[in-house]
């Protein structure tokens, strides 16, 4: 593995949680993961809570709106700006009050510019993706946007090292051409993989060389394109990996590119052992013909997506899972 590798700990969340209540969800998660909480989004809340409505909020000089068919971009900001900057302050303040003190990984997420491009419309009804020069707007008001979340959560919890996670679940259909247009008829053209990879390379340096995981829980995750963007990691759905994906994480992995693997389901469901869970993990690296003691170094294990659509007994279960499958993992890597 390279020398300038970034080292994570066992394991972590995605993002999103059950329920409405913050300091309930940030309790949940800093109990949880002692050595690497994150930020946990509560999309239960309403618009504005959910995913792409918290992002769209981040950016700066641009604005956005709720319509019947999803986010809209504005010309100022309205009340739907507002509610999701209100609940973004309010999940920091709950964040800030269980983190007093913490030194150590600290995870923040948002959506990153192609996923936005292709949720948040143009004032026409069209995705902002049918547009190249709505696209580059859209990617350079996303960065600026994050530099100054990143700098409020570092005033907030100074002790930590921020690791951004920028959450791409449309990035494998902004490259393959299957983004719907708005009548549903046809799709938008396919993106340029090297305007893709130059877009995120310029988000990915609002953090000014602290590690960004990538995390795109769909089929065909492009693990090659990511890492040439500068991913320090790639999170994804550990079920979905299929053989064809092998030589591109084995790359990634010698590369020094950390993998967040999904190995708890994400819906409420009988949990397997610690051990079970991480069993394709290890069978995984055996077929890559990795060395075992590798394993720590190189997997985070989180659940499959975010646990919007979980229990609340169910995330809180799912994510000390992960904690003790991480553990089963670095004690017995064979």
């Amino acid at each position: 593995m390279s020398d300038n590798e970034f080292k994570f700990p066992g394991a972590t969340g995605v993002g999103s949680m059950p329920g409405e209540d913050a300091r309930e969800a940030a309790k949940t998660v800093t109990g949880s993961f002692e050595d690497f909480p994150y930020l946990p989004e509560l999309p239960a809340r309403g618009p504005g809570a959910d995913m792409i409505g918290r992002t769209a909020g981040m950016l700066v000089e641009l604005y956005a709106r709720v319509e019947p068919s999803g986010w809209r971009l504005a010309d100022r900001p309205g009340r739907d700006t507002r509610r999701a900057r209100s609940w973004l302050g309010q999940d920091l303040d709950a964040l800030e009050e269980f983190t007093q003190g913490h030194e150590g990984d600290l995870k923040v997420q948002a959506v990153g510019p192609w996923t936005l491009a292709a949720a948040l419309e143009l004032r026409n009804g069209e995705a902002a993706l049918s547009d190249p020069g709505a696209c580059r707007d859209l990617a350079a008001s996303l960065a600026e946007g994050l530099r100054l979340h990143l700098a409020e959560v570092r005033r907030r919890v100074p002790g930590a090292r921020l690791v951004l996670q920028l959450d791409e679940p449309s990035l494998a259909a902004v490259l393959r051409g299957q983004v719907r247009t708005a009548s549903g008829y046809r799709t938008h053209r396919a993106v340029d993989r090297q305007i893709v990879e130059a877009t995120l390379r310029d988000v990915v340096g609002t953090h000014g060389g602290d590690p960004v995981v990538v995390h795109c829980c769909a089929p065909d995750v492009p693990f090659a394109l990511l890492r040439r963007a500068g991913a320090a990691a790639v999170s994804f759905d550990f079920a979905l990996l299929t053989e064809r994906d092998d030589e591109a994480i084995g790359e990634a992995v010698e590369g020094g590119t950390r993998l967040f693997a999904g190995v708890v389901p994400a819906t409420d469901g009988p949990l397997s052992d610690p051990a079970g869970s991480v069993v394709g993990v290890r069978t995984l690296w055996r077929r890559l013909g990795l060395h075992p003691g590798l394993l720590a170094d190189a997997v985070t294990l989180t659940p499959s997506c975010g646990l919007a659509g979980a229990s609340p007994a169910y995330a809180r279960a799912a994510l000390a899972h992960c904690v003790r499958a991480a553990r089963s993992l670095a004690d017995n890597p064979e």
